[in-house]
């Protein structure tokens, strides 16, 4: 499926290109770092993802014949076109050139961690912008939804909102929800594409197209003896799951089993508990419960917290579309530049009137550091081109004991080769989704049970290299006129 990736932009990117192009920056390099600055959902953790499509869209960028036809009738609003012919000649034959770095794709990330690194001529770098950020901000968002409610569930989760997801969002969202935790997907598109899991069996539409819903069944456990879940809401939960028992009894005497009975709709707690019950005395204690209806990680908690046994959950609408924070809020901001390649790096900031708003310095990169039993204990915020202070502290005014401990323990840095000089480098290995989902669960696993939780989460400490922190500052002071 082919996207047009280098028209996937905000008209300023291009204005901005063309600036820098009349004004004989070309040459000219940059250094901009993708991070946010809050964990979504009131969470204590972010699941990085989209890293996959950012090398798509490195690999398929350039401005077609027909992109600068359409760029070329654009109009200034005083009057004119928008665009030189020159500056569009040049934009037709540009080819990327740009470094990128990232985290890999299913890495647990948390605010101020620099999760993309992208240097190399500072137009393009202005150029890949928002298609990087709809990328990684999208589907780290989803991924986070879908580890919340597989954190919560504890059995496996099937994804199946594409009917409710933001059009074709629904795409990238099916594969973010299966790095996230989720064992499939509804999306047979998604399936094909990314070769992860679909799975799913019949909808209420099944059962009324038969004369009762017993002949439903019966056709149905015929014809996918293998795959049979039947839903059993369609008219009465009771009496749905009567006709299921029947069903999965003929199914066992023929050597076959029923797997699964869903519920869709009602007192979702109770209702699960009264089917394990009559599913155990019936003799099918191997049929398992599944349950549905617009669940999300506190309602699935709840059914949990309640005593019921579910074998799997089925999650669409709350997970597909983030239905309680619609965005990451991730940026992509300026940290240095230099005349040339291999000039001296010049830092840059950005102050504003929000203290939560000052960026960062440099070329930057993250340390993690781990205990001795694996869990991680921290990050540190680092630039690549100045030596890390001997100790390996953290500044960090509300824990500097436990900060100071870090320089001890084994680190590693989590950026690693995307792309260079315009070509992704990126192994196949760390392109593949169900390999990130494997690197979800570890990673999760490396958190402490209180940076899971889903309300009131304990913090994790993200700090600046000392260095860092004073070049910070003193620049911050200078471009405010204090020093």
């Amino acid at each position: 499926m082919a996207f047009d990736f280098a028209m996937y932009t905000d008209l300023y990117q291009l204005t901005m290109a063309q600036g820098y192009w009349l004004a004989d920056k070309g040459d000219e390099q940059a250094c901009f770092h993708m991070h946010f600055r809050e964990n979504p959902f009131h969470g204590g953790y972010t699941v990085a993802c989209g890293m996959d499509q950012l090398a798509e869209m490195i690999e398929t960028f350039s401005f077609t014949d027909e992109d600068c036809a359409y760029l070329a009738t654009l109009e200034a609003p005083a009057g004119g076109p928008l665009f030189r012919p020159e500056f569009l000649s040049w934009l037709s034959g540009l080819r990327l050139s740009i470094d990128i770095d990232a985290v890999h794709e299913g890495t647990i990330v948390f605010p101020n961690d620099p999760l993309v690194r992208v240097t190399g001529p500072i137009m393009e770098c202005q150029l890949v912008e928002t298609a990087l950020l709809n990328c990684i901000n999208f589907e780290s968002l989803i991924a986070t939804k879908a580890a919340r409610v597989c954190v919560a569930a504890k059995t496996p989760v099937a994804e199946f909102g594409l009917r409710r997801a933001q059009g074709l969002g629904g795409l990238w969202a099916s594969r973010a929800a299966v790095v996230g935790g989720c064992a499939s997907t509804s999306n047979v598109l998604a399936g094909k594409r990314y070769r992860i899991p679909v799975s799913g069996t019949h909808a209420h539409s099944w059962v009324m197209a038969f004369d009762s819903e017993l002949d439903a069944f019966r056709a149905y456990a015929r014809l996918f003896p293998n795959n049979c879940v039947l839903l059993i809401d369609t008219y009465d939960v009771e009496q749905g799951l009567e006709n299921a028992i029947t069903v999965g009894l003929e199914m066992k005497e023929r050597g076959e089993k029923l797997l699964g009975v869903r519920i869709d709709s009602g007192d979702l707690a109770w209702l699960a508990k009264h089917c394990r019950r009559r599913l155990d005395e019936a003799g099918l204690p191997d049929t398992g419960v599944v349950l549905s209806n617009d669940l999300d990680e506190y309602a699935i908690a709840s059914i949990r917290e309640q005593g019921a046994q579910v074998a799997s959950w089925g999650v669409g609408t709350k997970l597909a579309s983030a239905f309680d924070q619609p965005t990451l809020g991730g940026v992509y901001k300026l940290s240095a530049t230099r005349a040339a390649a291999g000039a001296p790096w010049h830092d840059h900031v950005k102050v504003t009137e929000s203290v939560s708003k000052l960026t960062f310095p440099g070329v930057l990169d993250i340390r993690r550091f781990y205990q001795a039993n694996g869990a991680i204990a921290g990050d540190m915020v680092f630039d690549v081109n100045h030596p890390i202070d001997e100790e390996g502290r953290i500044i960090d005014p509300f824990d500097e004991l436990r900060q100071k401990k870090l320089g001890n323990l084994r680190s590693e840095t989590l950026l690693k080769p995307l792309a260079r000089a315009g070509e992704v480098v990126l192994a196949p290995e760390y392109r593949d989704a169900m390999a990130a989902r494997a690197r979800t669960q570890a990673g999760l696993a490396q958190l402490d049970e209180s940076q899971k939780r889903t309300l009131n989460p304990h913090s994790y400490p993200v700090g600046l290299e000392p260095g860092l922190f004073a070049r910070r500052r003193a620049l911050a002071r200078k471009l405010r006129g204090i020093e």
